[in-house]
């Protein structure tokens, strides 16, 4: 007995629908027959009509193998492209408030103040032109966004192997 799909909302089955017509469109464009086209797509015919309605019960990988066979298969890189909602998402969370946002990079905790040689009544002293450049730079990506900083903070690196461990991975039983 064969399985049944999720169910659709209807605007999605829609989408199924039209997607499945524009491949028996393309299909009748090319004046090959829906046997031809499942043959050469190793499937049955019944397989291909089903893509060509638009069923939710056929593979994705049989799509694949039908836009192929049809020259189509650049197409697939186009879905899912515009992720409007995940990009919102991940967004929402890189912009955190002020309480939770994470620490400031090694660098700007470290960075040494470089004292003014001047009277008293001078300017606050200033950071390294390295840590000033940084502080810039982060200063240019808020504008746009998120700086490539914030996101390398994010990343965690992995803890390296003991040594213990390392040096028996190489060594075989005699």
């Amino acid at each position: 007995m064969a399985q049944r799909s999720s169910p659709l909302l209807p605007a999605t089955e829609r989408r199924l629908h039209d997607l499945g017509e524009r491949i028996r469109l393309a299909r009748l464009r090319r004046r090959l027959t829906a046997r031809h086209v499942a043959e050469r797509a190793g499937m049955s015919p019944m397989t291909l009509r089903g893509i060509e309605r638009g069923g939710p019960g056929v593979t994705i990988g049989a799509y694949a193998a039908v836009l192929q066979v049809l020259g189509l298969e650049a197409d697939i890189d186009h879905l899912a492209t515009q992720d409007a909602i995940g990009r919102d998402l991940q967004d929402s969370r890189l912009r955190q408030s002020p309480a939770r946002a994470p620490a400031p990079p090694a660098a700007v905790q470290k960075s040494k103040i470089v004292p003014s040689r001047q009277a008293p009544s001078s300017p606050p002293p200033t950071l390294e032109p390295a840590v000033a450049a940084s502080a810039a730079s982060r200063r240019k990506a808020s504008a746009s966004g998120v700086s490539a900083q914030d996101l390398a903070k994010l990343i965690v690196p992995a803890p390296a192997p003991s040594p213990a461990s390392a040096g028996r991975r190489g060594r075989r039983k005699t």
